[in-house]
């Protein structure tokens, strides 16, 4: 498996729609302010190259990992950043 998160104010209605639809699994991780809200998606190993073309050419940043990333993680990373 491989999850790809996405800052979710990046990502317009119809590529919300798209990911939606090859996703097996998609959530939205709420943060508070000053932090983003953050969509994560789940795919098949199969789907990844496909996923990630179709990000690349929507100019969208993504990041992919193999374990779903905790919520602490998550937020670590925006603190970081």
């Amino acid at each position: 498996m491989w999850y790809f998160t996405i800052r979710q104010d990046e990502l317009k209605n119809e590529q919300h729609q798209c990911l939606r639809k090859i996703a097996n699994d998609m959530e939205i991780e709420i943060f508070s302010e000053p932090y983003h809200n953050l969509c994560i998606f789940e795919l098949e190993s199969e789907q990844y190259s496909d996923a990630m073309n179709y990000l690349d050419l929507e100019g969208i940043a993504y990041e992919a990992t193999t374990s779903r990333p905790k919520r602490e993680e998550l937020l670590e990373k925006m603190k970081a950043s």
